[in-house]
């Protein structure tokens, strides 16, 4: 899932490419990827874009104060060409949920893996009126967000700190892949009550969040849309990499599974060399 520095690298991408394009069209391959049915996609024809800007994990064109805002959701991408093909989209045809074309003749084509579908596309005045962005809480790379900002949201939460740091309500961006990485730098169990932490481990993390999001939105920056996976992928530490060594102590990398998903840590970092329960492993060894 693409989370906020791949997310970021694709709202700068498309900033240094589109700002000052007219929107030539908005074609739907998906009806169901489109979530607002006013205004309709049609309204943006002719339109300038004038600024791309970052939600969380959801990107806003600003088209003359009209927005196109997408989420990718667990598997959907951005495909850039700068040439697109002639052929107008047409709904059920093709795997591609939507394209946008410009009047330089550029565009890009919202695509989706698998059968779970969950690439969302709104249309709105105003990006507020997305719910997902309305509900977002602070961006963790703000200027604001201190140091006693993110106290504040862990203090008391009765909470495993591995849900929290995900959570889009607390804090917007960070999923699956940057939370087991900061609690990695942090020496922090996944499964850690958050209210449980000690003012020291709470600063740890704090600077651990920064400074995983802080070196993967500069390792992205200025990559091509394509090539944002395999950087992010190369970028891990300990997420994706169960059964390899920790680039820190050199144990084991773990990971726990869950009905959709799973987290990866290392023992000797994170638990005090234990290894974490995983129930569905557990079941297959009765």
């Amino acid at each position: 899932m693409p989370e906020l520095p791949e997310v970021q690298a694709l709202a700068d991408f498309l900033r240094g490419r589109v700002v000052d394009l007219a929107v030539a069209g908005v074609e739907l391959g998906s009806f169901s990827v489109l979530k607002t049915y006013d205004p309709a996609p049609q309204a943006f024809s002719g339109l300038m874009v004038t600024d791309v800007r970052r939600y969380g994990k959801f990107v806003d064109l600003d088209v003359d104060g009209l927005h196109l805002v997408f989420h990718l959701a667990r598997a959907g991408w951005l495909r850039w060409s700068e040439s697109m093909p002639a052929t107008v989209l047409r709904p059920g045809k093709s795997p591609i949920a939507l394209r946008v074309r410009f009047s330089d003749g550029s565009g890009f084509d919202l695509t989706e893996a698998g059968t779970k579908k969950g690439l969302a596309a709104y249309v709105v005045r105003d990006p507020q009126e997305v719910p997902g962005i309305a509900t977002l809480g602070p961006d963790p790379l703000a200027d604001d967000f201190d140091e006693a900002a993110f106290a504040a949201l862990v203090n008391g939460r009765r909470t495993q700190i591995k849900g929290l740091l995900r959570d889009q309500s607390v804090i917007a961006g960070v999923g699956n892949a940057y939370s087991d990485e900061a609690l990695h730098a942090a020496k922090l169990s996944p499964f850690a009550m958050a209210a449980s932490l000690s003012d020291e481990e709470v600063s740890r993390l704090y600077a651990a969040l920064r400074e995983v999001l802080t070196s993967a939105v500069a390792a992205s920056s200025g990559k091509p849309a394509k090539d944002l996976k395999d950087a992010k992928r190369s970028g891990m530490r300990v997420h994706g990499r169960t059964g390899e060594a920790c680039p820190v102590c050199g144990d084991v990398i773990r990971e726990v599974s869950f009905a959709d998903r799973s987290l990866q840590y290392c023992p000797t970092c994170q638990t005090g060399g234990k290894p974490l329960a995983d129930r569905r492993m557990s079941r297959l060894l009765k």
